[in-house]
């Protein structure tokens, strides 16, 4: 990896080589929910083997760092806290994996949670319990919304806040790294970057991670008892947010699917299909808006369908780049 990583406070006696088990946790410019989310893990991290990377990846403020060094540093939780200077949520994530491979030389799995969400209790068993149950070689679980004061609780409804899958087992794919177990074999056959920084202020990074792992015969695995949930501000229930993240998702598909298939009949392929998913979006709208009872959670599929078409003419909205805004 090209990218500067700095590593800025390791716990006192921690033992690298009894590590096992690495929870990652990026974190930009949220401190206040940095701390919920690292007390959420502070029991169940203290379990032997068991350690935290924190990636601050505000190079300049250091809100997270500063937030998060007291409990470093007092051994309160183990671990470290580390500077991923390149911004973007995919180079955060990179930093972390990549520095948990080079430091702990037993490690057999790492888990990911971001800086907005609370763990379940015995969020890290279950996962762990899950992927050697299944075999699955990555294992993810629900990310459960929790809308802050100001919010419509029907959007709980919305596609973009609900899992994926319902019940514990073997599942063709995963879409999301906000909760997720990945083995150590599967990091080394990836090979650093494992994540693609083209998606660092996108989104769907995780989503093309998932599917070159696919395409190499790697398994997954869904744990709906290994819950995260995640804080929901006012801001992600308004219309502009939620029609941004709709044709966001549809960019994402389009640009994953033409990675895929390069060349003249690939793109034809391609196109055709997003015209075929525009065709039959109202009615899937309209259905899914009947379903839910709300107009907004059904243009949904109008929203990702049109996102999908803007794609292939470089029309893709960097939702992250102005992380405030999101």
């Amino acid at each position: 990896m090209s990218q500067a990583i700095t590593v800025e406070c390791a716990s006192p006696g921690l033992i690298d080589a009894e590590i096992v088990t690495v929870v990652t946790l990026p974190t930009f410019r949220r401190p206040e929910h940095l701390l919920l989310t690292l007390d959420s893990l502070r029991a169940q991290c203290r379990a032997p083997g068991v350690a935290v990377i924190v990636m601050e990846n505000d190079a300049e403020g250091r809100a997270g760092l500063q937030a998060a060094r007291p409990l470093f540093e007092a051994g309160t939780l183990e671990g470290l806290i580390l500077v991923a200077h390149e911004r973007g949520n995919c180079s955060a994530y990179n930093a972390g994996w990549t520095t948990a491979l080079e430091r702990f030389a037993n490690l057999r799995q790492i888990l990911v949670i971001d800086d907005d969400e609370i763990a379940a209790e015995d969020w890290v068993a279950r996962l762990i319990e899950a992927a050697d149950t299944l075999g699955a070689d990555i294992v993810g679980g629900p990310q459960v919304p929790r809308f802050e004061a100001g919010a419509e609780p029907i959007y709980e409804k919305h596609p973009v806040f609900t899992p994926h899958y319902k019940a514990t087992g073997e599942v063709p794919i995963l879409y999301s790294s906000g909760n997720v177990l990945v083995r150590r074999h599967v990091l080394e056959a990836m090979g650093a970057p494992f994540l693609d920084t083209a998606f660092n202020f996108i989104g769907g990074g995780d989503a093309d991670f998932y599917s070159r792992c696919k395409e190499r015969g790697f398994r997954f695995g869904w744990c709906a008892e290994a819950p995260v949930f995640e804080t929901v501000p006012a801001r992600r229930t308004e219309f502009s947010w939620l029609n941004a993240r709709g044709l966001r998702n549809g960019a994402i598909s389009a640009i994953i699917e033409r990675r895929r298939s390069r060349g003249r009949r690939g793109a034809a392929r391609r196109i055709a299909k997003s015209l075929a998913l525009l065709a039959v979006s109202p009615w899937r709208s309209l259905k899914l808006g009947l379903g839910t009872g709300s107009a907004t959670i059904g243009l949904y599929h109008c929203q990702v369908a049109i996102g999908r078409l803007l794609a292939e003419f470089g029309r893709v909205n960097e939702q992250y780049r102005q992380a405030e805004r999101n």
